[in-house]
């Protein structure tokens, strides 16, 4: 495979004659559409044919039960894992199943061989994020037992095969009652054939202030669950100024932190399948970026006719345009082929047991080409 950055005057013919592959494996490689148009600085992942892999790495990829089934199927053979999003539970350890059915997902990702994982996170009876549901649950032993039953029971009718407990915001009073809480998760797990995972917030440091951070002990949290996942994206958020979502050199930072305190086949990296698109100017408080898709970003900048822009330090595309409508000039960062090539490079470099995905909603062929490229062994 190679990445080819379009250049003033590429069309999808003239990159096929150079590159000697057909016109149509680059469009539907790259969801490229009629009339087959394209955005100079736009990436394109440049493939001989479709391959059939066979899983070396760990891969998963979060997804709500209502992703499109089509997507699902399209992505299920890229996947070791789909961590599906996300059950809930009470103060007292009551479990709160999504408000979508989900066992039509655990059973296709069971037909294709991929484990289906129970999200677990402190979504309360209204559906919002209560990280005093934490407090409660992991200060009270009957609570925390409450709950861990209530798990294994879901687990064994649904089918699910292992738990990701994924609570943020945890109180830096909580950091030491939410690692024995993990610990007990995994251990009573472990005994009924399960595995379970943390995820953890990006830190670069043990003492590292803020409430995404205090609470939790990446050492003592690596040492009790199976495996992590670092959730090295939303630099660039919803709220937040223009930026990368997942800048490379603080996704290295991160990587780097966790490795001082967690074994390297523990650890998975998070990965961004999204991008956001922001109003200028950008105002504290106020501006709100909307999130889009990998490939409904490039169809912006060819709508708008702007030239994607590449950022070497951030290895992250990102372009301007101005919306005719309103006359408001706008800022979006999205990921490519070369951004999550960059990603894939620091896994490889520090031997991380794999990648996953926040989340997999969106089909991005590409990314899942690319990524196969990149680790695994293929079945001809």
């Amino acid at each position: 495979m190679q990445i080819y950055v379009v250049q003033p005057g590429d069309t999808v013919d003239t990159i096929a004659e150079n590159t000697g592959v057909s016109a149509d494996q680059i469009t539907q490689d790259n969801q490229i559409t009629y009339p087959y148009e394209l955005a100079v600085g736009q990436a394109l992942l440049i493939t001989d044919g479709e391959r059939n892999p066979s899983r070396s790495i760990s891969a998963g990829g979060y997804a709500y039960p209502f992703i499109s089934p089509w997507v699902l199927e399209q992505t299920l053979p890229y996947l070791s894992e789909l961590p599906v999003f996300s059950y809930g539970f009470t103060s007292y350890g009551a479990l709160l199943a999504p408000n979508w059915d989900d066992e039509w997902m655990i059973a296709a990702a069971r037909q294709q061989g991929v484990q289906p994982i129970l999200t677990l996170t402190p979504f309360g009876e209204d559906g919002n994020f209560n990280n005093n549901l934490i407090t409660s649950v992991v200060n009270n032993p009957a609570y925390t037992e409450n709950l861990i039953q209530n798990l294994l029971t879901v687990m064994r009718e649904k089918g699910y095969q292992g738990v990701d407990i994924d609570f943020e915001y945890i109180l830096a009073s909580d950091r030491d009652a939410f690692t024995e809480f993990v610990r007990q998760v995994a251990e009573t797990m472990r005994a009924n054939g399960y595995h379970t995972s943390v995820a953890l917030a990006p830190k670069t440091s043990a003492d590292q202030q803020g409430l995404l951070y205090e609470g939790k002990d990446y050492g003592a949290l690596g040492a009790v669950a199976d495996h992590v996942l670092l959730m090295t994206y939303e630099w660039g958020y919803t709220y937040g100024p223009p930026m990368a979502v997942a800048p490379i050199n603080q996704v290295r930072r991160v990587v780097e932190y966790a490795l001082t305190e967690i074994p390297a086949e523990k650890i998975d990296l998070g990965i961004p399948n999204y991008g956001y698109d922001w109003p200028l100017p950008y105002e504290r408080g106020v501006t709100k970026a909307t999130t889009i898709g990998n490939v409904e970003a490039v169809r912006i900048a060819i709508a708008r006719g702007a030239a994607i822009q590449f950022d070497g330090l951030a290895q992250s595309p990102y372009f301007h345009y101005v919306a005719q409508e309103t006359g408001v000039e706008h800022e979006v960062w999205f990921e490519d082929v070369r951004s999550l090539q960059a990603k894939f490079n620091l896994i490889k470099e520090f031997g991380l047991r794999g990648c996953g995905y926040w989340q997999i909603m969106k089909w991005f062929k590409a990314n899942w080409l690319l990524l196969a490229d990149n680790f695994y062994v293929f079945k001809g």
